[in-house]
């Protein structure tokens, strides 16, 4: 299993149901990482998603009070119905995508994060753990330095030790 998220300076990944910034460069790496793959997020962030599930992508939201009613979803109300669902899935093709909570609630399940490090203050109130700072994650690849309406930022691989 893996996670796959954009964060700030203070791994900072979110403000008002709402990613920090919009970056082309990183919305193409999502895209591309997570294309025919299955992606596992909650209920806020598939709400957040401009155009409803995303497309070339088996969607499953963890939601454990609301009724989600959409033909391209599935809907799992505990982690373990989700295990269950995706016990025949390749681990390489599940991708946490958000947000806070799911996050946290599956990183022990996850081996890689794919982790953009945007170089500037989001002003966040969600966050995702740092893994520069875990003693259990080592960076694994570090892209070249990148820029966006002067913003620096780079692409990371972190594995699990």
């Amino acid at each position: 299993m893996n996670i796959i998220s954009a964060v700030d300076l203070n791994w900072g990944i979110g403000k008002g149901n709402d990613l920090l910034f919009d970056i082309p460069e990183d919305k193409s790496y999502f895209r591309e990482t997570t294309l025919n793959k299955t992606v596992i997020m909650g209920r806020k962030t598939f709400q957040s998603l401009p155009f409803g599930a995303l497309p070339k992508r088996r969607n499953i939201i963890l939601s454990t009070c609301h009724t989600i009613e959409n033909n391209n979803i599935e809907v799992c109300r505990s982690p373990d119905d989700l295990f269950k669902l995706v016990a025949d899935t390749h681990d390489d093709d599940l991708f946490v995508i958000g947000g806070q909570e799911i996050y946290s609630l599956f990183l022990p399940f996850c081996d890689t994060a794919y982790i953009t490090k945007i170089y500037a203050d989001g002003d966040a109130d969600k966050y995702i753990m740092n893994f520069d700072t875990s003693s259990e994650w080592e960076l694994d690849y570090k892209s070249d330095l990148f820029f966006y309406d002067n913003i620096s930022f780079d692409f990371n691989i972190y594995k699990r030790i």
